[in-house]
């Protein structure tokens, strides 16, 4: 037997036999009998999520496990196509070879190579507001870790009703006290930070797209509101960095109050090459105070080099006039189509000015079901559904991609009106 088939053969072994060391720890009654029937009800109410697997690069024709042809895919978050960008790929490779598969370190022990300070500044640079920036492992992570440093007990976040469960899990972790507004209500926001005006520091939190809408956050107003109250703004711009705004520089670009917002969270695993990592950029000042204070960072392994490279790669793409352009061209015309095709079909969207075009429909299992049939007829998409939208506004969340082409565009658009029929939205 060669030491390749012996290798696996041990491997799976010993993976059987850890399965049965597992099973035998039984699970307190309680437990089990609630569990099961939550997840009972979840399947009656068509929200139980079932995740599909893709055998290929993510792009915009993938491989479905058990589908005998491609597929095209319509949900994920590669905006501009540069998860298996060739440029971006050979970099990550390249700093794979060179830097190592990673440092088994956080940042401040022995986790800090030159290629993470050297992204830290590409990050700062992009953003060209004189600005620091630190890099997380996630966007999830950022948020999980900026509002605890930055704010104690004496202090106010003031946030949007609709912001991304990162930000109300990182708000929990606060001891500042509370305050939300109704979504994109700059009137309301103005009310809540009235509300606050006997807290030292108030931090308005939102994101600048919010991505189950597809809507954008009205940041001139929100910012004038800031202003006019001293006040912080935090943004965080997962769904925009990279292809929101003339150049790619996200939500504040697109309002033109890039210079007016302290603080930006987003993240590396959507439009700048679709694998992982997070970062918040801003005032050095409050940098400083977050590389030595927000645990997610000191606890948490730096960056893999692979993703440092991918992610240096892509923003390379996204910086350069004669690359980006022809991306976001291509972007915004794929939308523009859809969009206008799909409300003339009689479709009840949602959304405005975005890649992110949610097709409501309501109730969950209508939501599933025509996922499924879209499925069938070779485009994926996704239903949304409780608790990751409100109960009762179920929806398929398209997304739109540079690497679409027409053609796929107007097929899914077809694919769309055959099934809304068959089901009876249209």
């Amino acid at each position: 037997m060669s030491s390749s088939l012996l290798l696996r053969s041990s491997s799976s072994k010993s993976s059987a036999v850890a399965r049965r060391l597992l099973s035998t720890a039984k699970l307190p009654s309680a437990l089990e009998e609630r569990i099961t029937t939550a997840l009972s009800d979840m399947k009656a109410a068509g929200t139980f999520k079932t995740e599909r697997v893709i055998t290929t690069p993510q792009r915009s024709s993938i491989n479905v496990q058990n589908s005998s042809t491609p597929v095209l895919n319509f949900c994920a978050n590669n905006y501009l196509g540069l998860a298996d960008h060739p440029h971006v790929v050979s970099r990550a490779t390249s700093y794979l070879q060179q830097w190592g598969n990673g440092l088994s370190s956080v940042r401040f022990i022995c986790g800090t190579q030159s290629i993470h300070k050297d992204l830290e500044t590409q990050i700062s640079d992009f953003y060209g507001t004189g600005g620091d920036t630190i890099l997380y492992a996630s966007c999830f992570d950022a948020n999980a870790g900026i509002f605890e440093s930055l704010l104690t007990a004496k202090d106010a976040i003031i946030s949007d009703s609709l912001n991304h469960a990162s930000i109300i899990d990182g708000v929990r972790l606060s001891k500042a006290q509370r305050f939300r507004y109704k979504n994109g209500d700059v009137a309301d926001l103005n009310e809540q930070l009235e509300n606050a005006k006997h807290c030292r520091v108030k931090l308005v939190a939102t994101d600048g797209v919010f991505s189950m809408d597809g809507n954008i956050a009205p940041l001139r107003d929100i910012c004038d509101v800031v202003e006019r109250h001293n006040a912080v703004l935090f943004v965080d711009d997962a769904h925009a960095t990279g292809f929101l705004g003339p150049t790619g520089r996200g939500s504040g670009e697109y309002a033109g109050v890039l210079d007016r917002v302290h603080l930006v969270n987003s993240t590396l695993g959507k439009a700048l090459g679709g694998a992982a990592g997070g970062y918040t950029t801003g005032s050095p000042l409050l940098i400083s105070m977050l590389r030595n204070t927000s645990r997610p960072y000191l606890f948490s392994n730096t960056l893999p080099p692979s993703v440092v490279g991918a992610a240096a790669a892509a923003l390379d793409i996204v910086s350069n006039e004669e690359t980006r352009t022809p991306l976001l061209n291509s972007l915004w015309n794929n939308a523009k189509v859809f969009r206008q095709r799909m409300q003339d079909a009689g479709f009840v969207l949602a959304g405005k000015d975005h890649a992110i075009i949610p097709v409501m429909l309501g109730d969950a299992k209508l939501a599933a079901k025509m996922a499924e049939m879209m499925l069938e007829r070779g485009i994926y998409v996704v239903g949304f559904s409780y608790p990751v939208v409100p109960k009762d506004m179920a929806r398929i969340r398209v997304q739109l991609s540079a690497a679409h082409t027409l053609d796929q565009v107007n097929y899914a658009v077809d694919s769309f009106i055959a099934v809304g029929r068959e089901l009876k939205v249209i």
